[in-house]
Formats: C-alpha cells, structure tokens, sequence
C-alpha cells in the first residue's frame, strides 16, 4: 500500500517563514513603499503565529505586488531572493527527513499556505515533486501570465489544506483509506485541521500552541533544527 508524507513548508523544512521574508525582500530591493509594506508583513506575521490571520486580507496584500510587475522581472527578483534568503537557510536535517521517505517511495508532497510563486522553486530545491500551495490567480498562459493579484481557487490554509489535499488526492486515485500510513509534518497549530486528518501526525520545531496541543494527544515532536 502507498504511504504518505506530507510536509508544510515554512519554519518546518525551512527555519524561516518563506512569505515573511519575500515581504521584507520586497522592502529591501526598493519595489514596494518600504514603511507601509514592512510594518503590514509584520502585523500579518503576527496574526498568523498568534492563530488569528485573516487569510483574505492577507492574500489581497501579499499578491497585489505579483500584480504589479511582469513575470519575467518577477522570476529575476526571485533567482535573486533564492540566492540571498533561502539557500542560506536550507538545513541538512531538513533534506535528511524528506529523503528518509523519498527512500521509502513514499509519495511525498510540501502543503503550505505560501503561494506558489514564492515557494514551487524551494520546493523543487528539495527534490519534492508535489506542492500543494496557495495559488495566484495567472492571466493568460498559467506558466508566462502575469498575476491578477487575486486568489485562484481555495487558499491553502487551515481547514482549506484538508480540502485541497483530499482534491489532490482524488486526482492521484488516492484517498486517506487507500493509505498504509500518511504522514504530516508542521510546526504550526494552524495545520491541527490536517493533522488531526493523518494516522502519523509529527509536531515539527511546533509553536507554543501546536507544542501543547502535542502533549495533549499524545504525539512525538520533531526539532529538526536544535
């Protein structure tokens, strides 16, 4: 029987929150108004660890910049952003856990609510080929199109990752009763709707909250970067 490993991304294989920084990245390189920008990605940072983001506001803010500029300007500011910001924080023990299960053939597959403009490259950098992500609305051709600026589709957040991964999972002729195992890594407490879905829930470097919740249950914790 096939198993399932499921990993969110953000402070989970990565130590840093891909999102928030591609926020400051913006303020940094000078395209959006810094003082304005940097103080809403900090005020949207703090909702989301505090469990109370709202995730529409949120999305309106965070994609209007891909709306503003051309996809090719975009990816260049995005080579830029992987070799500045992300690949001086890719960690052994986080490639070491995702091949463990790629070892296994187990399907292997990063959920996160980080739209997938921000985080298909990373992903790919970690060798995993699905990623079920938050995804930008696309004029034209989905691969070249420029962003509308809005969401198409479910935001991958909260109950919104259950409904996405059981879509997905559908489209594999999968479901989770076909599974032997499934697997769901995250340090966040706004992943308990999918975790409480997977027979083997790993509480990932959790937050306070996840932390708790954790000992409650009864789960193993994983601190992939002590």
């Amino acid at each position: 029987m096939t198993q399932l490993a499921l990993f969110d991304l953000d402070h989970t294989l990565l130590p840093i929150d891909s999102d928030h920084e591609w926020g400051r990245f913006l303020v940094k390189i000078g395209v959006v108004d810094a003082n304005y920008y940097a103080a809403e990605n900090e005020r949207f940072y703090a909702d989301y660890k505090a469990g109370r983001l709202d995730i529409d506001a949120f999305l309106a803010f965070a994609l209007k910049p891909l709306s503003e500029h051309s996809r090719a300007q975009l990816n260049e500011w995005h080579a830029q952003f992987m070799h500045e910001v992300i690949n001086p924080n890719l960690r052994s023990s986080a490639f070491d856990l995702v091949k463990k299960h790629q070892d296994q053939n187990d399907v292997c597959c990063v959920v996160t609510a980080t739209n997938s403009f921000v985080t298909r490259p990373i992903v790919e950098t970690f060798g995993i080929k699905h990623l079920i992500a938050t995804e930008p609305e696309v004029l034209g051709d989905p691969a070249t199109g420029n962003f509308s600026g809005k969401v198409a589709g479910t935001p991958n957040f909260r109950e919104g990752k259950v409904i996405r991964v059981e879509s997905w999972l559908s489209a594999e002729k999968l479901s989770w009763s076909s599974l032997e195992k499934s697997y769901f890594y995250s340090d966040s407490i706004n992943d308990l709707p999918l975790m409480e879905k997977v027979t083997q829930p790993i509480p990932t470097n959790p937050d306070q909250s996840l932390r708790a919740k954790a000992m409650e249950n009864g789960w193993s914790i994983l601190e992939l970067f002590a």
